[in-house]
């Protein structure tokens, strides 16, 4: 599951994800988003921060409080200072991912939150 408001961005992580062989939902805002992940249950969801109308926290926070660890939540955030990464934290996210993530950082850290997760050669 990929929730983010900016159309290139989206569409690329959306792409390369498909390219590899994963099932792709995507959101541009975070209350669809958290309504989509509630009902699909996708393994891993890669959430922007800074998402209109309810923001990346306020998904994480409600993904938590209905479905508990059944998710794994990543972070997608252009902030990287320890006092964002512990927010995050805080909010539900398993993982903290700093945009522009590279493809390699991308994989890396779905074979981090999903043990499940294909390896992709290097």
């Amino acid at each position: 599951m990929i929730v983010e408001d900016n159309d290139d961005n989206r569409d690329m992580l959306v792409e390369l994800l498909r390219s590899e062989g994963h099932m792709v939902w995507a959101a541009d805002n975070g209350l669809s988003g958290a309504d989509l992940i509630l009902a699909e249950r996708p393994d891993v969801a890669l959430v922007d921060v800074g998402l209109p109308g309810l923001d990346g926290f306020g998904v994480a926070t409600r993904v938590r409080e209905a479905v508990a660890g059944l998710v794994r939540l990543v972070a997608l955030t252009g902030y990287g200072l320890p006092q964002d990464r512990t927010r995050a934290t805080d909010a539900g996210f398993d993982c903290h991912g700093l945009k522009p993530i590279e493809p390699s950082a991308l994989f890396r850290v779905l074979r981090e939150v999903s043990p499940s997760t294909p390896q992709r050669p290097s």
